[in-house]
């Protein structure tokens, strides 16, 4: 029998977390609670979570440095966050793609909405974007890097090795199967995120930025992820493909 997946719900209001608790359990989710990032920090050692719903605002920590430290602790990188905020800012939303977040909601939302969402984030993680195809080779190395796709870890020329987050990872897979080949923000997001570009939506242009910084491919002047003025970006760089 497939595990029902489990969602963890952090937020500090108790009749939002009553309501999604009880709406993603009648929707074949199993849902946890909690009310803050320490509960939030026991029930991932408790609870074999598959995704979190997070409050942008909380009482103790807020939850785009929850983020940022869940993208860095051991064994969690590619855990989906999807955030919650009550504010529409685009600045919100951007900052909360750059802390690692697969995905945002404004406040007040549909929880139908939020349950298409979920079910969106989980299928995109656990699957090559559909636009690619699997690749059999374990080992991805351009411009002296390797991305090891079973672990997903980027190992820089100097050998230091770098886990990537879920977003991280999907769009250097999508660059690194495109090669030398220019893609627009409205191809790389639908790859990405399986959604059109909304208006002045900044988050591919996010994630490129967090992917130049693990590549230390100067913003300025980069040489490696490049961006093509008017069009898109393109990775200017040979790839090898072998099994070890």
């Amino acid at each position: 029998m497939d595990k029902t997946d489990c969602i963890l719900i952090v937020d500090d209001d108790l009749e939002i977390r009553r309501l999604l608790v009880d709406y993603l359990s009648r929707n074949g989710f199993e849902a946890i609670a909690a009310r803050d990032g320490r509960e939030m920090w026991q029930a991932l050692e408790r609870h074999a979570i598959d995704l979190i719903v997070l409050d942008l605002m909380l009482p103790d920590t807020d939850g785009l440095t929850l983020c940022r430290d869940l993208r860095a602790k051991p064994g969690k990188p590619n855990l989906p966050v999807l955030m919650l905020t009550a504010r529409g800012e685009e600045t919100d939303r951007i900052i909360g793609i750059e802390m690692g977040a697969d995905d945002y909601l404004v406040k007040p939302f549909n929880p139908r909405e939020l349950l298409a969402r979920i079910k969106s984030i989980l299928r995109r993680t656990r699957a090559l974007p559909p636009n690619l195809a699997p690749d059999s080779a374990r080992y991805l190395t351009f411009a002296g890097w390797t991305l090891d796709t079973a672990e997903r870890l980027l190992t820089a020329p100097d050998a230091v090795a770098t886990p990537l987050s879920g977003g991280e990872y999907r769009l250097l897979r999508i660059l690194l199967d495109h090669p030398n080949r220019v893609l627009t923000r409205d191809q790389l997001t639908e790859m990405i995120h399986g959604r059109e570009a909304e208006p002045f939506d900044r988050a591919i242009d996010v994630q490129v930025s967090r992917l130049r910084q693990r590549l230390r491919d100067d913003s300025r002047e980069p040489k490696l992820l490049k961006t093509v003025r008017g069009e898109g970006y393109v990775l200017a760089a040979a790839v090898e493909r072998r099994e070890r």
